[in-house]
């Protein structure tokens, strides 16, 4: 509910058109039956902008719509979390408590809190925890057979919404899940689950395979999403390892290393001890907190914050390497699986651009590390010891004693990354290529744009447009809209013409000259230069002048609008006549 309530609440104060109005016209053209990688250039798996163009088809135009499928699926992700923790640390001494702490930082960090659109990020998110419900389910019901196949066929759905992402999580899972049905058969024991889960992936991804080459084409899917995506943003390896090139990552793993060291040490149980040691492990997360205090630079505390993936992804694949014998079945390999997610994730925009919605998985991975210290705990309380086998002595009678250390960390690491998440949020400064802080907040007075709010002059702008086009352009005339950074196709409801809606490095495949070209063979009749924009990034500006200076020849201006200039193609006839005329007219 906190994490539906933080995205409606982000709704109602910001709208990051750029980004939003790709997914909302790309969704419409497709609820009007153009077929995306046939019909136009399209960068992107289709799962997304399906689900938002079954949600137009069904209840229409109406934005307020799209927040409630955030805010639903924003919920749903923290509540498909907080069950995942839940399982991983079964067995362990106040598991609901440190679950539902756990829990906390997602209301400000879920999945659709930090960007509060419909978008392919969060999506890939919900498929992968909704999957990973699933595969740890098929070990508490080894003899079903539903439930694997669901499992299966789940591991294949994040290919379909985020290539990168999807694609590392399908790998990892599959590949997991094959080195299980190895173990389990050498074992001679139950190998069934596994092997119908395995099969079932393979046959889920077939089918999509299938359906995709008779809606689209394979080898224009391949073409799209594969070649052209990789090109426009895979990153150099030096900046995937980037990541871990800081060397405050040595400084916040010394003070984990230093605490796991003292507490095996800590033989007598000494509380003071104890106390120092959730200390020390504590710090790499309670520091991003303190900075809030240190330094009021937004993007200075954000960086403190996104800076804990590094150090936590190496603390917890140590970890889960480590312990990988004390957990059983999907358990053993799972923890690999999320790392590599995350890992195929940053292949986008790297640790910046990248972790603003997939925070839940990060969650999992500490919960699981604090399930193996819970259970390392207990047995040295205990005086247990861990025999080659993966067993334990039977319990003493010190096997009772309050192991209040897990939950130590766990009221730690809740609160600190809780505030630093609020703060990061408020901020923006994951969205600061948009300007959402200048002006008065204004909201959209169109019944298909109700719930539409952002400050700045930007909504009224856009009505004064949508306005103009009514009276003035015939529903029928082909309109190229530079930069496309509004959502005017949804808005006005007119059938896109040109293949391609967003003038981005990612998603435009074409030169200036080739659209001037395209323009020419489609009859793209009318022009609309959108003149401050939004996005403040300048590589967008400098593409739309390019592209503008590319179709100067072609149009001419007819309007000048609060921001947006109008133009309309000249007649090539009269073009013509006026050519023949200056030639007259010449000595």
């Amino acid at each position: 509910m906190g994490t539906a309530l933080v995205v409606i609440w982000q709704d109602a104060h910001v709208a990051v058109l750029w980004d939003l109005s790709y997914v909302l016209d790309n969704s419409y053209r497709i609820a009007l039956g153009q077929i995306p990688y046939r019909d136009f250039p399209f960068a992107h798996p289709p799962l997304t902008f399906l689900i938002q163009a079954a949600i137009i088809k069904l209840s229409g135009r109406v934005f307020w719509h799209h927040v409630a499928y955030c805010a639903l699926a924003g919920g749903a992700g923290t509540i498909l979390t907080w069950r995942i923790m839940r399982r991983v640390l079964a067995g362990t001494k106040h598991q609901k408590s440190i679950a539902l702490l756990l829990s906390l930082p997602l209301i400000p960090l879920g999945i659709y809190s930090v960007f509060p659109h419909p978008f392919y990020d969060p999506d890939c998110s919900l498929a992968i925890l909704v999957s990973l419900v699933l595969l740890l389910h098929i070990d508490r019901k080894p003899s079903a057979l539903i439930l694997p196949i669901l499992a299966g066929a789940s591991c294949a759905v994040p290919l379909f919404v985020k290539q990168n992402t999807g694609l590392a999580f399908l790998a990892a899972a599959s590949v997991s899940i094959l080195a299980l049905i190895v173990r389990q058969w050498m074992r001679r024991e139950r190998v069934r689950p596994f092997l119908i889960t395995l099969l079932s992936a393979v046959i889920a991804l077939a089918i999509a395979v299938v359906a995709i080459h008779r809606a689209a084409g394979l080898s224009n899917y391949w073409q799209w999403t594969v070649r052209f995506a990789a090109e426009r943003r895979t990153p150099a390896r030096g900046e995937m390892l980037g990541i871990y090139a800081d060397r405050m990552i040595l400084v916040w793993l010394g003070f984990i290393v230093a605490g796991i060291v003292l507490f095996w040490l800590n033989r007598n149980r000494s509380k003071l001890l104890r106390i120092l040691t959730a200390t020390l492990v504590s710090i790499p997360f309670i520091w991003p907190a303190i900075y809030l205090l240190r330094d009021a630079d937004s993007s200075e505390r954000a960086e403190r914050l996104i800076n804990l993936w590094p150090v936590l992804l190496i603390a917890c694949f140590i970890s889960a390497l480590v312990t990988i014998r004390r957990r059983q079945g999907i358990s053993q390999l799972l923890p690999f699986v999320i790392i590599a997610a995350i890992h195929g994730c940053f292949m986008s925009q790297q640790l910046w651009g990248s972790t603003y919605a997939i925070w839940p998985l990060l969650m999992i991975l500490i919960a699981m590390t604090l399930a193996d210290l819970s259970v390392t705990s207990i047995r040295l309380d205990a005086g247990l010891v861990l025999r080659s086998d993966g067993r334990t002595s039977p319990p003493s009678k010190r096997s009772n004693d309050f192991n209040w250390l897990p939950l130590a960390l766990t009221l730690a690491i809740a609160l600190s990354l809780t505030i630093a998440g609020v703060f990061y949020i408020r901020s923006h400064e994951r969205l600061s290529y948009a300007n959402l802080d200048d002006g008065e907040l204004k909201r959209s007075t169109l019944p298909q744009l109700k719930g539409l709010s952002t400050r700045g002059d930007w909504i009224p702008n856009l009505e004064e447009l949508v306005r103009y086009s009514e009276t003035n352009i015939p529903p029928e005339a082909g309109i190229l809209l530079l930069p496309g950074e509004d959502a005017f196709y949804y808005a006005t409801g007119r059938k896109p013409q040109f293949p391609v809606l967003l003038f981005d490095h990612t998603v435009n495949p074409y030169s200036p000259e080739q659209i001037r070209q395209i323009c020419r063979e489609r009859n793209i009749t009318w022009l609309i230069v959108k003149q401050e924009l939004q996005n403040e990034e300048d590589a967008v500006d400098d593409e739309k002048d390019r592209i503008t200076a590319a179709l100067d020849d072609d149009f001419e201006q007819v309007e000048s609008l609060k921001n947006y200039d109008i133009y309309r193609r000249i007649d090539p006839n009269a073009k013509k006549d006026s050519d023949d005329d200056d030639d007259d007219d010449r000595p």
